[in-house]
């Protein structure tokens, strides 16, 4: 049997002595012979299937540890399915985070071309986490009438013992139709509370107190300046629902991160969230 040395077999198998040496330490091709005077490591070209196969699932994005399982350790053909069926599954799941990035960077440079300025909006996937509210959900007028049922809030929960409100006492309008409407809207209006807070032993059925349900994939944007304005960045997040291949699959919100009860202050921040999903093809 013809062994080479560690540096005319990283020749043969086109990979570096460094890789060679770590797949050493891992157990994952150990050297045919180690001199025991010199330490020198020696290769045997009948190693060659071993380290191409290595490096078949190294390119496949096998970390080394499952590579070590699956050259190694005695799996049935249903396990090795199972491994590959769930890479198959993460290289899926990036593909779509990549087509994502791509098309927001097409997006970015169609702006620039046409506009020749960045977008004014950026619009973002997140997940939402629940808070804890108090709630009151209505009939109102008009968008704008939501101000009336975080007055009625703000007026019980100055009631409430030991309340104060907080920096961290957000609030939020919840829009429950599926399409804009001109009168009519069915809204809902949040404050975040202390979970401590409850409504036992009070007549509460104007409001109520509850985990205000998460949301996994929400696109959301920032606004930053009064309300009066806030149909231009409704515009960008829309648009780009439908540019991304998006669609809504639930009531969006209005987070009021600054804001007060001025329509027409320039310094309130404002974030929009919808609940998205990628569309059918």
């Amino acid at each position: 049997m013809t062994l080479y040395k560690i540096s005319a077999f990283s020749r043969l198998g086109q990979v570096s002595i460094k890789a060679l040496r770590l797949y050493d330490q891992r157990g994952l091709l150990k050297p045919a012979k180690v001199d025991a005077d010199t330490s020198y490591r020696y290769y045997s070209v009948e190693q060659l299937p071993q380290l191409h196969r290595l490096l078949a699932l190294k390119s496949m994005g096998f970390s080394l540890e499952q590579i070590g399982q699956l050259l190694h350790e005695n799996l049935s053909l249903e396990q090795i399915q199972t491994m590959l069926k769930f890479k198959q599954a993460e290289l899926q799941q990036q593909l779509v985070e990549t087509q994502v990035r791509m098309a927001a960077v097409d997006a970015h440079l169609k702006h620039l071309k046409e506009e020749r300025a960045m977008p004014t909006y950026e619009v973002i996937l997140k997940s939402v986490e629940p808070i804890h509210v108090i709630s009151v959900r209505d009939t109102i007028a008009a968008y704008t009438a939501v101000g009336q049922l975080f007055g009625e809030l703000n007026a019980y929960l100055s009631q409430k013992p030991g309340y104060a409100p907080t920096a961290a006492s957000l609030s939020a309008a919840i829009w429950h139709d599926a399409e804009y409407r001109e009168k009519d809207v069915d809204a809902e209006a949040v404050i975040v509370v202390p979970e401590g807070l409850d409504d036992k032993n009070e007549n509460t059925d104007r409001f109520e107190i509850k985990s205000l349900t998460g949301i996994e994939s929400a696109a959301a944007v920032i606004h930053r300046g009064p309300y009066l304005t806030l149909n231009q960045a409704y515009a960008a997040i829309t648009q780009w629902i439908e540019d991304n291949g998006y669609e809504i699959v639930g009531p969006n919100r209005e987070v009021y991160l600054h804001g007060g009860a001025e329509m027409n202050n320039p310094t309130y921040v404002t974030e929009i969230q919808f609940p998205v999903a990628k569309a059918a093809a």
